[in-house]
């Protein structure tokens, strides 16, 4: 199926033959779906700290965190574009019913998102920028809403003749508006991070992961307000980027699965996912990363909770990462029988993870071999939030095929749904994914770990997209949470609804989350 000449291109990417023809032979096979046996629910799976238990958690975190490398992972490439997908199908409607003023067309009911756009334009913290934008062109933005220009003004926000956001990343869309400026994404992780991430230099890393053509724009941002939160908050950032690598993207293929090829018959290839960060993140040297996603912020007055959680799940991280650095410490030496039923209770009981069931017919040897390899791996602490109809996966307790049961993020991609049991065991989650992680990435002896090692392979899927007017099969690598990350040592901790405040679409930002508190 691959040519000499394919196999040059694939080479000349970065990947490797063999690792396309694994992702051709999926098309074919599928994934096989993931065996759910129950929801993680609180006092199972998922631990929940009172007050009085957080405040310490983050004393802890406070009193121990200047002794780690720390860094804030941030995947930063999507474009804003989901974002205004109601004021941009608005704007065909309009083009395409021109006998009708626009007016009359936001009546429709199926324009409430539209009309509730421009009923609060003036509430956006883009909205004096766009005021100035269309000053320059000879537009008074006052005049075009009293004259009902709707589609103007939208074409003003969302294209190249104004402020572009259609094409621009959301980390760099005006967010939230203060008394004295508005703020950007990237600048209110930077606040968060002065907060939780700053180490003995006061120092503080940020690392976003962004797309190749939006590298230049982060970093004239970046460069452009740097030295103000530097002063305000006493910090000195140091602040990396990295680009998804062309080696995770995977090949694409026609419906009957024969490789879709280009004019030039090339293959053709698609990014591979979130999951394909798992190369960025391997990539970075710190002790200690946290991972949130770039949309998921609130203005500094409402993030007292979310500053107290980051500290509670890393403070419950150094608790785990020590007893675990101790017990590996014990396999090294000469354990006895206590030793081992200790680390295997510490297993059950703190780590989520229910132990081979033919463990005790092990020799000494070979429970210690097996302890120790179930021990010695990276870890996350994942903050979950009580369900409340947001879409994302969920906690789960999972068995993989030599009949282990562990705590892993499932979505319901990975779920045969047309199983009644799995369906009802997955709609059974009380707790969904809101990506608010912190990992611990080197080993008791201070390596770092090689994450590659931990993917589970099996774990991705197939999506239907659409290309030149034609369909075609994706392929999704396991994602960043789910399959990237399944063989780490797993613990969720439930954290409160007021740390999850992501923008999926423009009027997110209307939300009182979203703007200060008076």
């Amino acid at each position: 199926m691959l040519t000499k000449e394919d196999i040059k291109q694939i080479k000349l990417r970065g990947s490797d033959k063999d690792v396309v023809l694994k992702q051709l032979d999926n098309f074919y096979t599928g994934f096989p779906a993931l065996n759910l046996v129950r929801p993680a629910v609180v006092g199972d799976g998922i631990k929940a700290f009172s007050q009085r238990d957080a405040k310490k958690l983050s004393y802890f975190y406070d009193s121990n965190s200047k002794m780690y490398e720390i860094l804030k992972f941030v995947p930063a490439s999507g474009a804003a574009s989901r974002m205004f997908k109601d004021l941009i199908e608005f704007t065909d409607a309009c083009s395409q019913d021109k006998a009708e003023d626009e007016a009359q067309i936001l009546k429709n009911d199926k324009w409430k998102n539209v009309r509730e756009f421009f009923d609060n334009i003036k509430k956006f913290a883009f909205y004096d920028k766009l005021a100035e934008a269309m000053k320059q062109k000879g537009f008074d933005i006052k005049q075009e809403m009293d004259n009902k220009n709707y589609t103007n003004i939208i074409d003003f926000l969302l294209y190249s003749k104004g402020l572009n956001y259609a094409n621009m990343p959301k980390g760099l869309l005006l967010f939230h508006k203060y008394a004295d400026s508005s703020r950007m994404p990237i600048e209110e992780h930077m606040v968060e991070a002065s907060e939780y991430c700053k180490c003995k230099d006061k120092r503080a890393a940020i690392h976003f992961t962004v797309s190749p053509d939006h590298a230049d724009l982060f970093l004239d941002e970046i460069n452009r307000v740097k030295e103000k939160y530097e002063e305000k908050y006493d910090v000195t950032y140091e602040l990396t980027f990295s680009l998804q690598k062309s080696s995770t993207d995977t090949i694409a293929v026609n419906m009957d699965n024969t490789p879709v090829r280009d004019e030039n018959n090339r293959l053709v290839f698609r990014p591979g996912g979130h999951g394909a960060l798992i190369e960025n993140l391997n990539d970075r040297e710190s002790e200690i990363i946290f991972i949130k996603n770039i949309d998921n912020v609130a203005p500094e007055s409402r993030s007292d909770t979310t500053f107290l959680y980051k500290k509670v799940l890393g403070g419950f991280l150094f608790e785990l990462q020590d007893i675990i650095f101790d017990h590996l410490e014990t396999l090294d030496g000469d354990p006895d029988d206590e030793d081992i039923r200790s680390i295997v209770r510490f297993i059950k009981t703190k780590l989520g993870f229910e132990i081979y069931p033919d463990f005790d017919s092990l020799s000494q040897e070979d429970k210690v071999e097996y302890l120790h390899n179930k021990l010695n791996r990276p870890i996350r602490v994942c903050g979950m939030v009580k369900n409340e109809g947001e879409p994302g996966g969920g906690p789960f307790w999972v068995k993989n095929q030599r009949g282990e049961v562990s705590l892993q993020i499932v979505e319901s991609s990975q779920i045969n749904m047309d199983d009644p049991e799995q369906n009802k065991i997955f709609k059974a989650s009380t707790h969904f994914n809101p990506v608010d992680l912190v990992c611990g990435v080197r080993d008791y002896k201070g390596r770092v770990f090689d994450l590659l090692d931990f993917v589970d392979h099996q774990t991705g899927f197939i999506s239907i997209k659409s290309r030149e007017g034609n369909d075609i099969k994706a392929q999704e690598l396991p994602g960043l949470w789910n399959g990237a990350m399944a063989n780490w040592n797993t613990i969720f901790v439930e954290v409160p609804i007021q740390t999850f405040n992501p923008v999926k679409t423009v009027n997110d930002l209307l939300r009182s989350e979203h703007n200060e508190k008076k």
